[in-house]
């Protein structure tokens, strides 16, 4: 009987390497560009991973700041001046930085991100995820009131109106060819020259 479990112990130990050795041959024909999108078994066991990562006594925590559109108005501007720069202001990802991440930032208005629970939701915005685009934004110990803030807004973002989107556009961060088109705007209004005609109708990216 020992035999026997030892032999079986032997052909798992041997069918898990040589699985190992096929993925990691797949891996380096494919190469390991970040343009990449994660293969349904990857994304699978990523996101258990993520959830192993979230200490138990996280997940049961509830959120001690009360919405209100007050609340709510401060999280969309933290939102809109930290988060969206790779989340998108709709939370989609789809920027040119999420795009370029590996893995993808989630679509956070799917059940990926809003079945998380209210504390898990804020262990990933104070402490990030190890081998992801995500920093730790909170400090060592504390409890950030902004990020259970975000916390709500994140629950907000499958609802979002367009207005609200359209608001937000206002408060992401000005690129350096907005900050310089809006001097040279000002300048000119005060009096200054107009810009060059080829600069008026360059096209930013």
């Amino acid at each position: 009987m020992r035999k026997r479990r030892n032999a079986y112990l032997l052909l798992v130990i041997v069918v898990v390497f040589l699985g190992m050795v096929l993925v990691g041959e797949y891996l380096l024909s494919r190469g390991l560009s970040a343009r990449d999108e994660p293969g349904t078994v990857e994304a699978f066991f990523a996101n258990r991973v993520r959830r192993l990562a979230i200490p138990g006594g996280a997940r049961d925590v509830k959120n001690p700041v009360i919405a209100s559109p007050e609340v709510m108005s401060e999280a969309m501007a933290h939102f809109a001046d930290h988060c969206a720069f790779c989340h998108a202001n709709d939370g989609s990802g789809l920027t040119p930085i999420g795009k370029g991440l590996y893995p993808k930032p989630p679509d956070m208005r799917l059940a990926q991100t809003q079945t998380l629970s209210d504390g898990e939701i804020f262990y990933i915005v104070q402490n990030g995820v190890r081998l992801t685009g995500m920093p730790a934004f909170g400090q060592p110990g504390k409890d950030d009131e902004d990020s259970w803030k975000l916390v709500h807004f994140i629950r907000r973002l499958p609802s979002l109106t367009a207005e609200e989107l359209e608001k937000m556009k206002e408060l992401n961060p000005k690129t350096p060819d907005d900050l310089r088109e809006e001097e040279e705007a000002r300048k000119f209004l005060e009096g200054g020259d107009a810009p060059p005609a080829e600069e008026n109708h360059k096209h930013h990216h």
